[in-house]
């Protein structure tokens, strides 16, 4: 008998639609820190490939593969210095190319994370730059020139710390720089900037990648006069783009980012994607004041990017039922044909069960929520475990943001430790070797593994969750609206056709009342929760952190 694949999609129809991300669920991978196939401590293709089956488990419609390019690694990938290839310690391309193949084999597209707006110092295109004022890359790069007093050329800072602007001997003028002072941002104003960038895109796109998750989409374009940013009143500080322990927050970002001129670029970008049928893009935009606003700008009218998130779920905030129906309705008043994308949990921000201190049964009723709202959803790695953030002691630190402002922020290293496969094996199964950063041993005790042959485990609850929501295409594509939020309690309806979706999410430890909208409600007792009591008279009671669903 031939051995037939369990995890092989049988729905061949799915692999040419076109709107197949509206709704779609994406699972992101972080590469160093997934699987290591070659005993050197690292995350690679070749074990992102062996770990496949387990994303497949889940029932996701697509990765999300941060970056593996070429790369001196300061910023662990997100400083490139060539684009068109994978750095060694991941693989090579024909590692990538097997990685295409065999997600597609198991249904599932491949997004890559591409990183536009700034590239390493080390990217040839910047040795070129920095050489000259007047050689054929002069002006791929923000070049600027001193104050007269030699100071930099305005206020603008850099989310890493310090002066958005470094100074270089070379070239006697300061460059800029959003992160790290080895990595310049290109010039978006410069034409052959933007038609490189976008032959890129098509590289990639002819390799078979599925669509594109967008670093920073909004920092592509700075003011060209180089004004300064106002800053802020006391009270307009938030902490949603930088900790709080950084001064980045105290000013209005009005000139260094999240300028008008985007949207063109964003234009010309789709279009490329749409020569692809099906390919499509997620933006994250970094933006204190006005992220809703920006991301709704950015997916609207259907010839931009197809979606994007800002950090309203992603910060410190804690997700009241209130919170969440204000972050809906703002995003609902953007645009009525944006298209947003929800996360808890990346890997630029705390754990969110650890974040918010949830409990197991708050993380569950947290994430029905989560893929219970209008728009696509994204789960960042180790999330369908509950796994925690874990500490990481000042002298394994990795990130630099977290050497820069540590002790008041120990930067990303902790939600980035590798992931537990097997609570039997050495470092959980992730390395024969000296991983990169150390394997919490709390961990170990939540290794998939062990809560795949456990019916009642986190990792089961997602695969059930992910399935009831693919289950009903209310939740993928219907409309929304709020019927009930408060703090401990949140409700609201999805409707698709003639199909009405009540769902309703008790937010808190106590037994509360539910009121269902008008109308004859069947409760979805295939969802993953306890029953509800029977819905008498429009009445039922939830009990603590449960969540009901009820169609009509």
């Amino acid at each position: 008998m031939a051995f037939i694949d369990p995890y092989v999609a049988d729905d061949k129809a799915t692999a040419a639609d076109p709107d197949w991300w509206r709704g779609a669920v994406i699972y992101q991978i972080y590469p160093r820190s997934y699987q290591d196939s070659n005993g050197d401590g690292i995350g690679d293709l070749s074990g992102i490939i062996h770990r496949l089956p387990h994303v497949a488990s889940l029932g996701v419609d697509a990765i999300w593969i941060s970056p593996f390019f070429t790369s001196p690694m300061l910023d662990f990938g997100y400083d490139v210095s060539n684009y068109r290839d994978v750095d060694p310690m991941f693989g090579s391309l024909g590692d990538f190319d097997a990685l295409v193949s065999r997600a597609h084999e198991l249904g599932i597209k491949v997004m890559i994370d591409l990183v536009l707006s700034h590239t390493s110092d080390q990217h040839p295109w910047f040795q070129e730059s920095r050489s000259s004022r007047d050689n054929p890359k002069a002006d791929w790069y923000v070049w600027a020139d001193a104050k007269p007093d030699g100071t930099p050329p305005n206020n603008w800072l850099s989310i890493f710390g310090g002066s958005a602007w470094e100074w270089d001997g070379q070239r006697m003028q300061y460059y800029m720089h959003n992160f790290l002072t080895q990595q310049p941002d290109l010039n978006f104003h410069n034409a052959d900037v933007r038609r490189e960038l976008l032959d890129v895109t098509r590289f990639w796109l002819d390799r078979g990648v599925d669509g594109f998750r967008l670093d920073t989409v909004n920092f592509y374009y700075c003011d060209e006069k180089l004004r300064d940013n106002p800053a802020l009143r006391p009270e307009e500080v938030n902490d949603k783009t930088a900790p709080s322990v950084n001064p980045y927050n105290f000013q209005d970002h009005l000139y260094d980012k999240s300028r008008p001129e985007n949207l063109e670029f964003l234009k010309a970008f789709r279009a490329v994607l749409d020569e692809y049928g099906a390919a499509t893009s997620v933006g994250e935009v970094g933006d204190g004041q006005r992220g809703s606003e920006i991301q709704a700008a950015y997916t609207s009218g259907g010839d931009k990017i197809h979606m994007a998130y800002d950090f309203d779920l992603l910060s410190n905030t804690f997700p009241t039922g209130t919170h969440v129906a204000q972050v809906m309705e703002t995003a609902e008043k953007g645009a009525s044909d944006s298209w947003p994308c929800w996360a808890y949990s990346n890997h630029d921000v705390v754990r969110h069960t650890s974040r918010w201190n949830l409990s197991p049964e708050a993380h569950r009723v947290y994430t029905a929520l989560l893929l219970s709202l209008r728009g696509t959803a994204c789960l960042y790695q180790g999330e369908e475990l509950g796994l925690t953030e874990a500490y990481v002691p000042f002298e394994d630190l990795q990130d630099p943001y977290g050497k820069r402002f540590w002790p008041k922020f120990k930067g990303r290293d902790g939600c980035r430790t590798p992931i537990p496969w097997n609570s039997d094996r050495i470092n959980g199964g992730f390395s024969d070797g000296h991983p990169w950063l150390p394997v919490a041993m709390e961990h170990v005790a939540q290794a998939a593994d062990t809560q795949d042959a456990s019916d009642g485990s986190m990792l089961n609850f997602y695969r059930d969750m992910i399935s009831f929501r693919k289950g009903h295409p209310a939740l993928l594509k219907g409309e929304f609206k709020v019927f009930e939020a408060r703090d401990d309690y949140i409700s609201f309806e999805r409707r698709h056709g003639n199909v009405r979706l009540f769902c309703a999410f008790n937010l808190s430890d106590e037994p509360c009342g539910v009121t269902l909208p008008e109308g004859t409600w069947t409760i979805e007792h295939d969802a993953p929760f306890t029953a509800a009591e029977t819905v008498a008279d429009g009445d039922t009671k939830l009990p603590a952190w449960q969540a009901l669903f009820a169609t009509a």
